[in-house]
């Protein structure tokens, strides 16, 4: 919704104008010795605890001749090596990749283009070919072999596991190799015209043993359809429907959440390879009418992935981090991992909402907010503690962030324990719990279920918080006008962005008014006395939706996460609020705002006990 011309703060959600190959390095640098001194050396250690690889010998052209009606065995010998210095085990997956495609099984005629399918049939009536693999005999740590491959099988369509060395208790030394052999049979028949037949089968190391290899998928033709893509995720999502006359779509926010690793958009290839094209999570995508309906195959999309490089608090690499470049990072008050990338404005923001809702009950590592120092000045944030069931009902009690009062702003808000559910901030926006990973609210504009088959993610729109919860302020009394650059929910060395009207008036540009008009090139619209906006057409340019797109686009990755107002949670997936550190007055504090076509930069303002989403940011130079 917009609402223009309102000077003094509207109800919430309207804009208020206003380990591939791993090796450990011991390096030894001796400087120059002057007379009279010491020699002073520099001492470089770089290890690398784990280190797990799969080497292959012998995997060129496999060649042999073969008459119509024979077969032939024990085509070329390949031998595959695994080393591990660990004791987690590892799997080896193979899959057909004739004519580099993957799932391919056939042998393709070079000149012909005529197939002989994969198949066990080895007499010679029947065209096909197979393979067949063995482990080292007499070794200490031998492979398993699965699914029968001792003898020959058909060469598989997807990723499957042939081999597999399971969790030891002792892997002997480092150098320890466990090895594979596979060999190839061809049956031809009479029938078979006369060609050079090529396949090509593809092997991949996984580890620990418990992973799953990464693999393409197949949608439905008129379908975006939207993957996992790893192991141990948690969640589930639909598809979309793509009519054919569709040419843009916005995709959908993700459902799914993978510990350890951040979620840092969608990719169109799944193993994220060159020349994949990477997508926010509701980002608007574009593309010719019946491209992905008639005989095409659908769009497939998969979670991209990446692993923690450490910790949040007090990171500090964001000087060395590449311009759009894409990390991860672990909040160690809830072991919770976002996605952290450079923006367009030079400094770093996490991609993801935050989802902070419990923490640790040691908290000796760091501090729980930025600005406190131990868990007895902020009592471990207790009002986090509790996940919300499936519904609010005026039965159900928890901990949790909450608000009451009256819109007047005479309000209490507190970050503790309330027996008032009716104002109790939702659980990542209400029933995403691993337990309901099939049971969430599939329309993403209100918490009823429907059954269009499109679950809407709701794990990527994070909790909503208060203001004052936002900038982790315990002391509010209702007359609080201060704004807050050192303390926030935000991890410490982190912080919420600025943001209010004065990044038009007096030239101190907030956070996100810096990063939306360096993404767009333009500046906003000026209306009723400063107040910045991006709305309707500036010289043929709808620059409402320009900002929009651009702040929803990867590696921005902003959503329509909607907002929490009077017990409800609203407006998700069509308009999002995200709060600033600046307050307007005692009851009114600037967010950045957006919806398709309008987008506040931070300049308009909401009522503090609404509840909105927390990005946080930390400067280029830290």
């Amino acid at each position: 919704m917009m609402r223009v011309g309102v000077k003094n703060g509207g109800k919430c959600g309207g804009i208020v104008l206003g380990g591939l190959v791993m090796l450990g390095l011991t390096l030894s640098v001796s400087g120059l010795a002057y007379a009279d001194d010491e020699p002073e050396v520099d001492i470089v250690n770089v290890t690398v605890p784990v280190s797990c690889t799969l080497d292959g010998v012998g995997m060129n052209s496999h060649t042999t001749e073969i008459n119509n009606h024979d077969y032939e065995t024990e085509i070329g010998t390949t031998t595959l090596t695994a080393y591990c210095n660990d004791a987690n085990g590892f799997s080896i997956y193979a899959i057909g990749y004739s004519d580099e495609e993957y799932g391919n099984t056939d042998l393709i005629g070079q000149a012909t283009n005529e197939l002989i399918p994969t198949g066990t049939t080895l007499d010679g009536t029947v065209s096909n070919w197979a393979m067949k693999l063995a482990t080292e005999s007499n070794a200490t740590y031998p492979i398993t072999l699965m699914n029968g491959y001792g003898s020959y099988h058909s060469v598989p369509a997807s990723y499957t596991l042939v081999a597999e060395r399971q969790a030891a208790t002792d892997v002997g030394t480092a150098a320890i190799g466990s090895v594979l052999t596979t060999t190839y049979a061809a049956s031809v028949s009479p029938t078979q015209i006369a060609d050079t037949y090529v396949g090509k089968v593809r092997y991949t190391l996984v580890h620990p043993y418990t992973e799953l290899p990464l693999q393409p998928q197949v949608t439905d033709s008129g379908k975006i359809c939207y993957y996992p893509n790893g192991s141990n995720v948690e969640g589930t999502m639909g598809c979309q429907t793509i009519s054919a006359s569709a040419t843009s779509a916005t995709l959908l926010a993700s459902n799914f959440s993978r510990d350890g690793y951040g979620f840092a958009g969608w990719s169109d290839k799944f193993d994220y390879s060159t020349g994949a094209n990477f997508y926010g999570p509701q980002e608007d995508i574009t593309f010719t009418a019946g491209e992905y309906t008639g005989n095409n195959d659908g769009l497939s999309l998969y979670a991209y992935w990446v692993e923690s490089a450490g910790d949040l608090q007090n990171w500090s690499g964001c000087s060395s981090l590449a311009s759009g470049a894409v990390t991860a990072l672990t909040d160690q008050r809830d072991n919770d991992t976002y996605a952290v990338a450079k923006l367009a404005d030079g400094n770093c923001w996490m991609i993801e909402n935050l989802r902070l809702e419990s923490t640790n009950s040691d908290n000796s590592t760091g501090a729980l907010a930025q600005g406190y120092g131990n868990s007895s000045t902020y009592g471990n944030f207790s009002g986090l503690a509790t996940a919300e069931d499936a519904n609010f009902t005026d039965s159900t009690t928890a901990n949790s962030l909450y608000y009451s009062g009256t819109q007047s702003g005479d309000a209490t808000v507190d970050i503790g324990t309330t027996n008032y559910p009716g104002y109790r901030m939702p659980r990542y926006n209400n029933l995403n719990t691993p337990a309901n990973a099939n049971n969430r609210p599939q329309n993403p504009t209100s918490n009823t279920f429907t059954n269009n088959n499109t679950t809407v993610g709701m794990y990527s729109y994070g909790n909503y918080y208060t203001w004052h919860a936002a900038i982790a302020d315990l002391t509010y009394n209702g007359t609080n006008n201060s704004s807050s650059d050192t303390t926030s929910l935000c991890p410490t060395g982190w912080r919420l962005p600025r943001g209010g009207q004065n990044t038009v008036t007096a030239g101190q540009n907030g956070d996100f008014y810096v990063l939306t008009t360096t993404l767009t090139g333009m500046v906003p619209n000026n209306a009723n006395s400063g107040y910045a906006y991006y709305s309707g057409t500036v010289d043929g340019t709808n620059v409402g939706k320009l900002a929009s797109d651009s702040l929803r686009n990867y590696p921005n990755n902003f959503l329509y996460s909607g907002y929490f107002y009077t017990s409800s949670a609203r407006g998700r997936g069509s308009y999002g609020g995200y709060w600033s550190s600046t307050a307007y007055s005692n009851y009114n504090s600037y967010r950045l705002y957006l919806d398709s076509s309008n987008v506040s930069p931070g300049t308009s303002r909401d009522y503090k006990y609404c509840g909105f989403s927390i990005r946080c940011t930390v400067s280029a130079g830290t």
